[in-house]
Parts: structure tokens; C-alpha cells; sequence
């Protein structure tokens, strides 16, 4: 009192209570705290490697064998060309191999697919090769002619360079066509796949001499790229084991295949396999180890929809 007759000011108030800061998303800034403010238990929210699946190397192993099935079933196409073009397999050859793989791919549909494959469904089928078969034969001379004006060097660069797309774009997990009773139509990249294996085949075909080699190397190839992948799906949906039994079986005949071919390219596709079926799963589970993931209250919001074909 004496002080404040004295000429001196009074004391200043004390400051106003911090309101305590809450987690809110949307509401601006809150007084007395900055803008990327967080309170101590920020991070008691946080989750390390909450998604990281831990993978077995015997299942990856066994995984990666549909990549092998299918590299071998590309590698036998390319040696029906290779021995047409040589003139070693004739028109007769040819087509008596169509009908067989033909009649081999309805029979393992019937026999793995037989809770779905209805009658109908089944007419459906051969009314449809029918008239694929049909217009393949009219359309024979056009392919023999249509790439006349291009040089060989050429056709054959891009005949690899779309294979190797194919071979990068396939979908080795399903069917290039949908499968009866699933659930999912192909995706983008393997319709695109698909594409580029029958351009692939219509530029060996126009370097045939005949038209009868063009509808049978155009029919082999179209039944390869288009229904190989289906009966080996349906294989592997009914008995994993019969899929890994016929996956070995067609890299026996590959190899053989190869191997009469020439020695380099035997061991060049030997190595191939062992290196998809071994050396990259182990790979991959190493580099398991060093997989370091965060999660916590700072990640976007994730939106997760279930759209099945109705």
C-alpha cells in the first residue's frame, strides 16, 4: 500500500491457465501451442512391422514354381517356331499336335473342373473354338503376307522384345481367360500380356512358306497363350501336388528340348530355373530381415473396399 502511494505500479496478474491441448483433426489452431504440437503420448500409439508377413522359404520355393511352368511352356512355344522355320515339323505334325493339346486341355477341364463345367458351358466352349478355328483359317494368307515388306532382322527383334513383355506382364498367380466360377475377369497388364504374345505369333506365322504352316503355328501358339494358363490353373486349384508334379514334368521335357537344341542354351535355361525356383526365394527372405516398417497416428487413412462381380 505503501509502495502503491508511493508512485509504484501494482503487481501484473498472473498469467491465464494453458488450456490442455487435445488430438483433434479439424479445428484449428489451439491457443498456446504450435501447429505441429504433440503431447508425450504421441508415440505409445506407434506399431513396428504391423504388416510385414513373414514368409516361409519352402512355401516361396513352392510358389515360384508357377513362374517356372510357365517360362518352360513359352520356351517349348518358341522351339515348335524355331523347328518350323527349319522345315523339321511339317503341316500334318503341326496340326495332329493342335488336336491333341486340344482334346488333352477339354479333358482336364472336365476331369478338375467337374463340380462347374456344366454341359452347356462345355457346348459353349466348342462353339466358340469352332468359330475361332474357322475365322484363324480365313485369316491365314492375310498373316502370311503382312509383314512381306518388313526385313527378317526386324521381325525378329520385336518378336523377342514382345515376348519378354509377355513374359513381365503375365499374371502367374491366375488364368489370361476367366476361369469357370472365379470370381475376378483378368487384369489390365495380363489382357495386355496377351496381346503381345499373339503379335508375337503373327510375325513368326508371316515367315512360314504355306498357308497350312500358318493356320497350324497361329492355332498352336493361340492355344498355348490363351489356355495353357487355364488348365494349369484349374490343375493347381484341384491338387497342389498334381501341379507340382506336372510343373516338373514340363521342365523335364524342356530341358530335354533344349538340350537337343544346343548345350549353351541348356545351360542358360538351367540356370534360369534355379535361379527363379532357389536363388530368388532365398532372396527374398533375407531381405525379410531388413524390412523396418512404423505405423501409427500420423498415417493417412486407408480406404479398403470388397467389389466382387455380381
Amino acid at each position: 500500500m505503501d509502495n502503491y502511494l508511493a508512485g509504484n505500479s501494482p503487481p501484473p496478474p498472473p498469467p491465464p491457465p494453458r488450456p490442455k491441448w487435445r488430438k483433434v483433426a479439424y479445428g484449428g489452431m489451439q491457443i498456446g501451442y504450435d501447429d505441429n504440437y504433440t503431447d508425450e503420448t504421441f508415440l505409445e500409439e506407434m506399431v513396428m512391422n504391423a504388416n510385414v508377413v513373414r514368409r516361409d522359404l519352402l512355401k516361396v520355393m513352392k510358389d515360384s514354381v508357377s513362374i517356372s511352368q510357365y517360362l518352360c511352356i513359352v520356351a517349348l512355344v518358341v522351339l515348335v517356331w524355331f523347328h518350323t522355320l527349319q522345315s523339321s515339323l511339317d503341316e500334318s505334325s503341326l496340326l495332329l499336335l493342335d488336336l491333341s493339346l486340344l482334346a488333352l486341355g477339354f479333358l482336364v477341364l472336365l476331369l478338375t473342373e467337374e463340380k462347374m463345367l456344366s454341359l452347356r458351358l462345355l457346348l459353349r466352349y466348342v462353339i466358340n473354338i469352332t468359330f475361332f478355328t474357322t475365322g484363324l483359317y480365313v485369316l491365314a494368307p492375310v498373316y502370311q503376307t503382312l509383314t512381306r515388306s518388313i526385313s527378317s532382322d526386324s521381325i525378329w527383334a520385336v518378336t523377342v522384345s514382345l515376348l519378354l513383355l509377355h513374359l513381365f506382364l503375365h499374371d502367374y498367380s491366375g488364368s489370361t481367360i476367366r476361369a469357370p466360377g472365379a470370381l475376378k475377369s483378368p487384369s489390365l497388364t495380363s489382357c495386355i500380356s496377351v496381346n503381345a504374345s499373339v503379335v508375337a505369333s503373327v510375325f513368326v506365322a508371316s515367315r512360314l512358306p504355306s498357308r497350312g504352316h500358318v493356320f497350324a503355328v497361329m492355332l498352336f501358339s493361340l492355344q498355348v497363350f490363351l489356355f495353357a494358363p487355364l488348365v494349369a490353373y484349374c490343375i493347381k486349384k484341384f491338387s497342389f501336388g498334381l501341379h507340382l508334379g506336372f510343373s516338373f514334368a514340363l521342365m523335364g521335357l524342356t530341358l530335354y528340348s533344349v538340350y537337343a537344341l544346343h548345350r549353351l542354351f541348356f545351360v542358360l535355361f538351367l540356370v534360369l530355373v534355379v535361379v527363379v525356383n532357389v536363388v530368388c526365394p532365398y532372396w527374398l527372405i533375407r531381405m525379410q530381415e531388413y524390412k523396418f516398417e512404423i505405423n501409427g497416428p500420423w498415417d493417412e487413412a486407408k480406404l479398403c473396399f470388397d467389389i466382387t462381380d455380381g
